[in-house]
């Protein structure tokens, strides 16, 4: 099992769970939300088309050799259109810093994000590194330079 170290950044409330597994088979463990002081009791608005850097208050220390990436909960998305506003973000095992996650409201209302609410998933991969080469021409293939939608509807 691939260990990763969480400290709390300081103001940041302990009582809000390290990112946890909610189920047995989940690849993804929950990433809560840990608020400001002042922005704990009414929670932080998203407006509709709003994004934020919502704090969690942790740093980490991923393995070398491995990334964190940060990725949507399903159910935000489907319920309030609240999704990240990178896709996927992607924590490198040399960062030391505060993890936020960049939350984007695509909704049609605001939404609330709530201290010590579930905002996204962290999946935990094994990273390959290649080396970039240029060259006169590449192998080629079926598709060739098909691009976007030249393999069917």
């Amino acid at each position: 099992m691939t260990v990763i170290r969480c400290a709390y950044l300081d103001g940041a409330d302990t009582d809000i769970p390290l990112p946890s597994y909610e189920t047995s088979g989940a690849a993804g463990a929950d990433l809560r939300a840990n608020l400001a002081i002042d922005d704990r009791p009414a929670g932080l608005v998203l407006a509709p088309g709003a994004r934020a850097i919502v704090p969690t208050g942790l740093r980490v220390e991923i393995p070398e050799g491995f990334e964190m990436q940060i990725r949507a909960r399903s159910g935000l998305a489907a319920k309030h259109g609240v999704a990240l506003a990178n896709g996927i973000g992607t924590i490198d095992a040399d960062y030391r810093g505060p993890l936020g996650v960049i939350l984007i409201n695509h909704g049609h209302d605001p939404f609330v994000v709530e201290h010590g609410m579930r905002i996204a998933q962290v999946v935990i991969a094994p990273v390959v590194r290649a080396a970039f080469q240029t060259g006169q021409s590449l192998s080629d293939t079926g598709r060739g330079a098909g691009g976007f939608g030249s393999t069917g509807t």
